[in-house]
């Protein structure tokens, strides 16, 4: 049953009573499913969702599942996000790059466990809304990029990590010549409108390594920036 967080007094980053318990709740299911990083968890209690979601969708911002935001795309369920995070094993000395800002709530996640984030998206009213939000947060260590995903972002590179939030045919070696030599990025590979196969790909003594993750399906990116919206 849907938690109700909203309240129209609310600034967007007031934390009321029952969303404190709708947060912990969330954060008890994510260890039930398996994810056991401390810092994580405690960056996905930290960042309120509901804030990255439009107000007819406030009372379900706790619930595990996808949710549409604007420029028709969807924010991912909170128990995707910390897999994929888990996975990209961020620390606090890290640099990250994102591709697909969409709502920044994923951003926002990162910006508790990075050392600095910078997020791409090809949508500027996607952008807007997120550095708007972000600042709500006082979150400082993240920016907001209005961009060509594909390029990645060469002025702030080499990154840590990478995460890619859409799906690619094949990782462009743009990205990959944007990470350090011990690096690591994410992205969901596979044609769009069918499963893809989110991969990690890493190196070891120089040599390219990629870990299946999951079986996924997930919006293709499309390049350049969106000439609307």
């Amino acid at each position: 049953m849907a938690i109700r967080v909203s309240d129209p007094q609310s600034d967007g980053s007031q934390v009321l009573p029952d969303e404190a318990e709708a947060r912990a709740a969330l954060v008890l299911g994510l260890r039930r499913r398996g994810i056991g990083s401390r810092e994580l968890l405690s960056a996905i209690e930290r960042v309120p969702r509901r804030l990255f979601l439009s107000a007819r969708h406030h009372d379900l911002a706790y619930e595990d599942s996808p949710l549409p935001i604007e420029c028709g795309q969807v924010v991912s369920a909170p128990s995707f996000v910390a897999a994929v995070l888990q996975a990209l094993s961020v620390s606090s000395s890290h640099s990250v790059l994102e591709i697909g800002t969409g709502s920044g709530y994923q951003a926002a996640i990162l910006g508790h466990l990075a050392a600095r984030v910078d997020t791409i998206d090809r949508y500027r009213t996607l952008a807007d809304l997120a550095r708007q939000r972000l600042a709500a947060l006082k979150m400082t260590k993240v920016e907001v990029h209005c961009a060509d995903g594909f390029t990645g972002l060469k002025s702030k590179a080499p990154f840590d990590r990478i995460i890619l939030t859409g799906a690619v045919d094949a990782v462009p070696e743009t990205l990959i010549n944007q990470l350090t030599p011990d690096g690591v990025l994410i992205a969901p590979i596979g044609p769009a409108r069918q499963a893809q196969v989110l991969t990690r790909i890493s190196f070891e003594t120089g040599n390219r390594v990629e870990k299946q993750i999951d079986r996924v399906r997930l919006v293709s990116m499309s390049p350049g920036r969106a000439q609307s919206l």
